[in-house]
């Protein structure tokens, strides 16, 4: 592999892994206040983002970061991460163990890698991306370093497809092929299906003025999940 990107991957690994073990240390009893959009937010969200945020500045000091809980200005420079410091607020206050670190870096505005770990599960995917961004490097989508594929099965009864909240409507449908999950992780929601969990997920786009979602750093793995 590329020394770059063993250097990113290297990077994204020990950085959530350190944030993640602080955040277990306060899961579940995080007091939480409610933003302008509805949202939670907890003093953890933002100190994981400018612990995020300081150790990319540290670690590439060329790129740029665009993250939940700073203004949502698009940095100039063809580097960009993009982060959400916790992904799953109200699973992380409530005490429900599925929420997730989140991490994708952007060349030129098009995801090239991902980068998303479950401290509560120590689940950690990765996967890159190259897309019409130009760039050579490898590819593929891992889950704790093993490859990953979607799903071939037909739709059934015995198989899952995943929601989020703005999505419900799809439950109207007559004899909906699958079971339904939500799990309120809009990037765990996608690795569901890149992972061969569920068939299928739906991440609505979210409400006018809320935070950047959790596709940057979905898209690389759910893009190269294929069988």
């Amino acid at each position: 592999m590329d020394s770059f990107w063993q250097e990113v991957l290297e990077f994204s690994q020990a950085t959530t892994e350190q944030v993640g073990a602080r955040l277990l240390q306060e899961f579940g009893q995080a007091q939480a206040a409610e933003k302008a959009d509805g949202s939670l937010v907890t003093q953890w969200d933002r100190w994981a983002d400018a612990t995020l945020r300081d150790a990319i500045a540290t670690a590439f000091p060329n790129h740029g970061v665009l993250s939940e809980e700073v203004a949502h200005i698009f940095p100039e420079a063809d580097w960009c991460w993009i982060i959400d410091p916790i992904d799953g607020t109200t699973n992380f206050t409530r005490g429900i163990p599925l929420w997730a670190i989140s991490l994708g870096l952007l060349y030129r505005g098009t995801p090239v890698f991902g980068y998303v770990y479950v401290p509560p599960l120590g689940h950690a995917f990765h996967g890159y991306w190259q897309g019409d961004s130009g760039l050579s490097g490898p590819s593929g989508a891992y889950l704790n370093h093993s490859p990953i594929h979607t799903s071939c099965d037909a739709p059934s009864q015995n198989h899952f497809f995943s929601l989020c909240a703005r999505s419900t409507a799809i439950m109207s449908q007559p004899d909906f092929p699958c079971k339904i999950r939500m799990l309120g992780v809009a990037s765990y929601n996608l690795l569901t299906v890149a992972a061969g969990y569920c068939l299928g997920a739906v991440e609505a786009t979210p409400r006018s003025g809320t935070s950047p979602p959790s596709g940057p750093s979905s898209r690389p793995l759910a893009a190269t999940g294929g069988p």
